[in-house]
C-alpha cells in the first residue's frame, strides 16, 4: 500500500464503507476501503504509513484479532474500531489492549473525520520520531558526533582518527563551550581502550585539600573522617581514559605529583607507602594558553610538554559560521526527539539571529537556544535578539549562510556541479566561481 499517511477502512458492509470513504474523500483524507480483515493484513505492510479504522464484526478474523496482529507488527499503528449496540465493554477493553478509540454506529461523518485526523496526527509524530531515532543511532560515526563540514572541524576530525588509537597524551585547547569533553570521548570511544573506563575530572571544580585524595585516592584512616579506603580516578582509569578538565587549574603542588606519576606510571595512595602501577592514557582540556602559563610560572612547563604530545585546537563558534545551520539542526532533532515533538520549521529572523549572532557561549550556547526553539519557545529571548556580532559585517554572515547552502548542495548532488547549479538555479559557472572562493571539494 502506499506509504503516505493515509486511512485503511475495514468494513463488511459496502454501503457503511462507501459512506466512510466519501466523507474522508471529502475532507482530502486520502483513504482505501477493503471488506475483511484477511485483505486488510495483506495491505499493512511493513513501510505502511497510515491508521486503519476497522468494524469490530467481521467476517472470518474479527477486528480484534486484527487488532491484536496489527500490533503485533507495529505497536504505534493507531487502529480505531467501529462497534454495534452490544459492543461497547468489548471495545473499551480493546482500547486497554493498544485501540487507539472506537466509533458506535451509527457514527456522523464529522465525528469519523474528526477521529481520522487525530489518529493521523498521531501517527505522523510517531513517525517522525522513529525516523530521528533512527539517524541519531547511525550517528555513532566520527562524522556524526564531530558535526561540521568548515576546514577546522575537517582537519580536527582527521586529527581524531590519527591519533585516536595511540597512547599519546592529548592537549585540547579551546573557549567554554566548544565540545573539549566530546573531543576527549571521541579519542576514547575510538581507540582500543574504549571498553574500559572513561573517567572525567573537572580540575576546577574540586577544593585543594580534596583534590590529593579525589585523583591519587586514599586508605582507610589516612586522615580524618577517611573512612575506609578510596580508589582514585588515575587508578579508576586503569586500562582507559582520564580526562583532565580545565587542567590549567590544578594547583602546582599536585602538577608535580601528577608528573610522577605520568613518568613512572605508578602511584601511591594517601597513607600508603605501596605503588600501585596504572596505565592509562591522560587527556587534558584547557581553556587558557599554557604554554604562556608556563613561561610566566603558573604552570609547570615538564607537565606541560608531558600533556602537550598531540594539542588539538577547538575554534570557537563565530570562527566557522557555516557550520551554525548543520549544529543547530543536529541539536533540535535530538530535542525534538528528547520532548516528543515535532521538529519546527525555521523561520526567516530565526535563521537572520543564528547567523549574525556572536556566541559567546559557542556549541554549549547554540545547544541551548535550539532546545528552546524545539519546545517552540523564541529561539533568542527578544526579537532580532541574535544581534549583529562585534566587527562581524553583514556580509560575512551572508557569505557563512551562502557557503553552508552550497556544502549542502554539493553534498546532495555527489560533487556534481551540473546537478547542483540546477537544483538551487544558479548558473553553473557562477557556482564553479563559488566554490573556488569558498575552497568547497566537489
Amino acid at each position: 500500500m502506499n506509504n503516505d499517511l493515509s486511512v485503511l477502512i475495514v468494513e463488511d458492509d459496502p454501503h457503511v464503507l462507501l459512506g466512510c470513504q466519501q466523507a474522508l474523500t471529502l475532507e482530502d483524507i486520502p483513504c482505501i476501503g477493503v471488506g475483511s480483515a484477511e485483505e486488510a493484513l495483506e495491505r499493512v505492510g511493513e513501510n505502511f504509513a497510515g491508521i486503519v479504522i476497522s468494524d469490530i464484526r467481521l467476517p472470518g478474523i474479527d477486528g480484534l484479532e486484527l487488532l491484536n496482529r496489527l500490533k503485533a507488527r507495529d505497536r504505534s499503528l493507531p487502529v480505531v474500531l467501529i462497534t454495534g449496540h452490544g459492543d461497547i465493554s468489548m471495545a473499551v477493553g480493546a482500547m486497554q489492549k493498544g485501540a487507539y478509540d472506537f466509533m458506535e454506529k451509527p457514527f456522523s461523518p464529522e465525528r469519523l473525520v474528526d477521529v481520522a485526523r487525530r489518529a493521523l496526527e498521531q501517527r505522523s509524530l510517531a513517525r517522525e520520531v522513529s525516523s530521528l531515532r533512527r539517524q541519531l543511532a547511525e550517528r555513532d560515526s566520527l562524522e556524526g558526533r564531530i558535526i561540521g563540514r568548515s576546514p577546522a572541524m575537517q582537519n580536527l576530525r582527521e586529527l581524531i582518527a590519527n591519533v585516536a588509537d595511540t597512547s599519546a597524551n592529548v592537549l585540547i585547547e579551546g573557549e567554554t563551550g566548544t565540545g573539549k569533553e566530546l573531543v576527549a570521548r571521541c579519542l576514547h570511544d575510538f581507540s582500543r581502550r574504549h571498553t574500559r573506563q572513561f573517567v572525567a575530572l573537572n580540575c576546577g571544580g574540586l577544593p585543594e585539600n580534596l583534590f590529593e585524595s579525589e585523583i591519587f585516592g586514599h586508605e582507610a584512616n589516612a586522615f580524618t573522617g577517611a573512612g575506609k579506603r578510596r580508589i582514585g580516578k588515575i587508578e579508576h582509569a586503569d586500562g582507559g581514559t582520564l580526562f583532565l578538565d580545565e587542567v590549567e587549574s590544578m594547583p602546582l603542588p599536585l602538577q608535580i605529583k601528577l608528573l610522577r606519576v605520568l613518568q613512572e606510571r605508578t602511584l601511591e595512595r594517601l597513607g600508603s607507602n605501596q605503588s600501585v602501577a596504572v596505565d592509562c592514557r591522560v587527556i587534558a582540556a584547557t581553556k587558557s594558553d599554557l604554554d604562556e602559563s608556563s613561561k610566566a610560572g603558573e604552570f609547570r612547563s615538564d607537565l606541560y610538554y608531558r600533556l602537550n604530545v598531540v594539542t588539538l585546537e577547538l575554534p570557537p563558534l563565530r570562527e566557522r559560521r557555516e557550520d551554525i545551520l548543520q549544529l543547530f539542526e543536529f541539536f533540535l532533532q535530538q530535542s525534538s526527539l528528547r520532548f516528543d515533538r515535532a521538529v519546527p520549521e525555521l523561520d526567516n529572523q530565526t535563521l537572520s539571529n543564528l547567523m549574525s549572532h556572536d556566541w559567546p557561549g559557542n556549541v554549549r550556547e547554540l545547544r541551548n537556544v535550539a532546545e528552546r526553539f524545539a519546545l517552540g519557545l523564541p529561539a533568542f529571548k527578544k526579537p532580532g535578539a541574535g544581534g549583529a556580532a562585534q566587527g562581524l559585517a553583514f556580509a560575512e554572515a551572508v557569505e557563512a549562510f551562502e557557503r553552508n547552502l552550497l556544502s549542502d548542495a554539493l553534498q546532495r548532488s555527489g560533487g556534481n556541479l551540473t546537478q547542483a547549479s540546477q537544483e538551487l538555479g544558479m548558473a553553473k559557472t557562477t557556482l564553479f566561481d563559488k566554490v573556488k572562493k569558498y575552497g568547497l571539494s566537489h
